[in-house]
């Protein structure tokens, strides 16, 4: 007998799956141990067109009719957004059906109810698509790691982002010109805040941090910071670091294992750094783990058959546990480690000071650095006269000394402007707090 499935949304990502259920309907018996159709499809308008090649009586705007329909086995929440997924969601696992979704930011914000619920009713949820696409990511730090205690998960989490700084990077392009190539190319959205602004990759962070810790962590609880304010003179001072920028989502462990820390910005990185390469669109998560060591994920990371591609894989094992009456309860024992304030991480700036060209200059802007006790690892000034600029790069000292030292900065006579601050991550496990 076959599993019936409710798609909720049929876009660009439901399209998509509909097409891999119906070409792929054989291997799909095989894996699972019964045929898989699609039950119905809830959209918003009946009168669009769709070239799917279902049955038009499929679909309907009545969704919460169809997670409740009695002959539909499985749910598949495409929609996005917080509501009406969540009610759609909840309402399927009340009625005994698992669920498949690809929603990150419904899940930063809401994950541990939807799972306490999940669990509840003894369904399950399951999620790999809602971070980084097609990439086997989230199961592995689920399942394959949970003998391991994970410290630190690096993530070039947003593809948008990624793709306007390599354009920077590597053809001089300045920010707006490389947001405009990448929404011409349709990597980014005609209203790119989500991405440019980091709230995409706040959310895929609060996810990974959850499933690398076992701890609750929301999108709130992330420290966020996009790329807008990125130039083409950090761009410059980066390459001659023997850095390049990137947006990173980093979640980690404190040295003493009390509690975590998740942040989104930007940062300066070693160009040996792993991450360092990977360019243009693409997805890319650095997991460090105690026995496992450094693991790598790679891989394109959004786009409708990549995360189809990662919805169908949910699928089949929500649909084998259906048939075997099993499900996996998340969440059940979290540690409960609290999430430390971005003060108390432990981070390197690095400062580009314009400045008046005078002696004594130096030795008042490394006394600001001195009495907040940041220590400076290097210093070089460029240009001379009206055009003289400061570059400095600390050593490792809390954020907050760190974003203490950068307010005085600006007060101090001698500097006309503060005209960057960025980040720079070490290559290993040394920004903790």
């Amino acid at each position: 007998m076959a599993l019936k499935v409710a798609l909720l949304g049929c876009g660009v990502v439901g399209s998509e799956v509909v097409r891999l259920v119906r070409e792929q309907s054989a291997e799909l018996a095989a894996r699972i141990g019964a045929p898989v159709e699609i039950g119905g499809v809830a959209v918003r308008r009946l009168d669009r067109a769709r070239d799917t090649g279902l049955d038009p009586d499929l679909f309907t705007t009545d969704a919460i009719g169809l997670v409740n329909r009695p002959d539909i086995d499985l749910v598949v929440e495409v929609i996005g957004g917080i509501e009406p997924a969540r009610s759609l969601i909840l309402s399927a696992i009340k009625s005994g059906k698992s669920v498949v979704t690809a929603n990150k930011a419904l899940l930063a914000e809401d994950g541990a109810a939807i799972h306490a619920a999940a669990r509840e009713a003894g369904v399950d949820v399951y999620y790999e698509a809602s971070v980084a696409g097609a990439i086997p990511l989230l199961r592995p730090l689920r399942d394959s790691l949970a003998g391991d205690r994970v410290n630190r998960v690096l993530g070039i989490v947003n593809g948008t982002t990624n793709y306007i700084l390599d354009r920077m990077d590597s053809i001089g392009s300045g920010f707006a010109e490389s947001l405009d190539e990448a929404q011409s190319l349709g990597y980014a959205e005609a209203d790119p805040t989500a991405d440019i602004e980091g709230f995409d990759a706040a959310a895929k962070a609060a996810i990974l941090a959850r499933l690398a810790f076992h701890t609750r962590v929301t999108a709130a609880d992330v420290h966020r910071e996009g790329i807008t304010e990125v130039s083409a003179a950090d761009i410059a001072s980066a390459k001659d670091m023997g850095c390049v920028v990137k947006l990173l989502a980093i979640c980690q462990r404190s040295q003493g294992g009390a509690s975590v820390g998740v942040r989104v910005h930007p940062v300066m990185l070693p160009r040996e750094h792993p991450l360092a390469t990977v360019n243009g669109a693409y997805n890319a998560v650095f997991v460090e783990a105690e026995s496992a060591g450094r693991l790598m994920f790679y891989g394109a990371g959004a786009g409708g058959e990549p995360t189809a591609s990662a919805v169908l894989g949910d699928l089949v094992a929500v649909a084998r546990n259906k048939l075997a009456g099993t499900f996996v309860a998340e969440g059940a024992h979290d540690t409960g480690l609290p999430v430390h304030p971005m003060g108390v991480t432990t981070t390197s700036y690095h400062v580009a000071l314009d400045v008046a060209d005078r002696p004594g200059v130096l030795a008042r802007v490394a006394d600001v650095f001195a009495e907040n006790d940041v220590s400076i690892k290097n210093v070089r000034q460029e240009g001379s006269g009206e055009d003289a600029q400061l570059v400095l790069v600390s050593h490792r000292a809390p954020d907050a000394a760190l974003a203490e030292t950068v307010r005085r900065l600006h007060a101090l006579a001698e500097v006309r402007s503060v005209a960057s601050v960025m980040r720079v991550e070490a290559f290993t496990d040394e920004n903790t707090p």
